[in-house]
């Protein structure tokens, strides 16, 4: 029987995507409540946010994986910060120049044209951590077995000593 095999690049983006976009479903709800009292918690998004949130979360993991063992998670979360900073304004530029940028922030003090704003930084930091720390360490630990039948909840895969091994 073959060993399980890590999730693909593609598999790995897909969940990246959804978690980025429950995310800012739930955040822009949160956000309406805390602001307007919105009880109905009307949380939105874009269905470019799939592919923002699914494209950075894998160029993250690449970052997380190089620099996991060359520095702290303070440096490494600031780093993704500063990248999220850069790739929110990147897309959001690009999708401006066809009328499709799904967020504007000039309304905020400290924007800049309107597509990136420095009061989010405290909350893409944090993000940042959570990103790192249960979103793209448990989806590497993840397993994909080819040979498994579908439904079937008997487990052909045990651990050893936190490694995965076939039975």
């Amino acid at each position: 029987m073959a060993a399980a095999e890590p999730l693909t690049a593609f598999s790995r983006w897909y969940l990246y995507a959804i978690h980025g976009y429950f995310c800012e479903v739930m955040f822009t709800a949160a956000w309406e409540f805390v602001v307007n009292f919105n009880w109905k918690f009307p949380g939105v998004t874009s269905v470019w946010a799939l592919f923002i949130y699914g494209t950075s979360i894998l160029i993250v993991e690449k970052m997380y994986l190089y620099l996991k063992d060359k520095c702290n998670i303070l440096v490494r979360c600031l780093i993704y910060t500063l990248w999220t900073y850069l790739w929110e304004f990147t897309t959001g530029f690009i999708l401006r120049q066809f009328n499709a940028c799904p967020w504007d922030y000039s309304q905020f003090d400290f924007d800049f044209m309107g597509l990136i704003t420095l009061e989010y930084a405290i909350p893409w930091f944090c993000a940042a951590f959570i990103m790192e720390q249960l979103v793209i360490r448990n989806t590497l630990r993840l397993r994909f077995d080819e040979n498994a039948e579908p439904g079937d909840p008997t487990a052909t895969i045990t651990l050893a000593n936190g490694h995965v091994k076939t039975n």
